[in-house]
């Protein structure tokens, strides 16, 4: 790592570059960026022109950040009134045009997270305090409130989002401009207006590697929590009983049972 006094290296004059940040030596970063002192930017990041980068924020390696993004500044949050809050970005990410990740708050816990390989389009915004896994892609106009949880693998088509408080489980999908308020499960496929749960993302465990058993256990699993008029407590019950025979229901199991809002019907 080195700070701005030192070689510039890839780092284009006209970009303005805190005292305190610290950079490693084969970043680049483009002209007329703005980078906060209390910045970390590990190997291998690339940041184009106009990008703002502020607070306690650090990116791990090989992210790639667009121009006109804003990455760790304050979280839009009437409560907050300066404390110290930060926000952690992984290794891979592909954070396009006009993205805006805010940093956390201390009643959220303080950090907002972003894990691996992740692709978030243009204008996408991620409030304070989401914790986001990998492999997660927000089409162009996504949005998170605060506070939400997204496993991995979740695909966001265009300008769909989440309510403050939600939790999104592993490989789920919301459709096009699709706006949950309620917790949507591993697995399960969202769409329309309002948005209703419409079956399992196949087409997406398929190409995750995902047989055509487990599929159909999925998809039974499904059924189970949406059409067999069990409550969500019985139908947990009973896929708990399936479990050793079929471990993919993990993450349904697990997801459905962490639902403090209500699943999404």
């Amino acid at each position: 790592m080195r700070g701005p006094t030192q070689s510039s290296g890839m780092i284009d004059p006209r970009a303005i570059v805190a005292e305190g940040a610290q950079i490693a030596d084969d970043v680049s970063i483009g002209p007329f960026c703005v980078i906060g002192d209390q910045v970390v930017i590990e190997s291998g990041c690339r940041i184009s022109s106009h990008v703002v980068i502020t607070g306690q924020t650090r990116l791990g390696r090989n992210n790639r950040v667009f121009q006109f993004a804003s990455i760790g500044d304050e979280p839009q949050d009437k409560k907050y009134a300066g404390e110290d809050s930060a926000l952690e970005i992984g290794n891979d990410n592909t954070i396009r045009e006009y993205v805006t990740i805010n940093r956390g708050t201390v009643d959220g816990g303080g950090v907002t997270r972003l894990g691996d390989r992740n692709w978030l389009m243009a204008y996408c915004h991620v409030a304070h305090d989401c914790q986001l896994g990998s492999d997660i892609i927000m089409a162009n106009g996504a949005t998170l409130a605060g506070h939400v949880t997204v496993g991995d693998h979740v695909i966001f088509a265009g300008y769909s989002g989440a309510h403050q408080f939600c939790r999104i489980g592993d490989h789920a999908f919301l459709g096009m401009y699709g706006g949950v308020s309620q917790d949507v499960p591993a697995y399960v496929m969202v769409s329309g207006q309002p948005p209703r749960p419409r079956g399992v993302n196949s087409e997406g465990l398929k190409r995750r590697g995902f047989s055509s058993d487990q599929i159909r256990n999925i998809r039974e699993a499904y059924r189970t929590i949406y059409r067999s008029g069990l409550k969500r407590d019985e139908a947990l019950a009973e896929l708990r009983a399936r479990l050793t025979d079929q471990p993919e229901l993990g993450p349904m199991i697990d997801s459905a049972a962490a639902s403090e809002r209500g699943l999404l019907r």
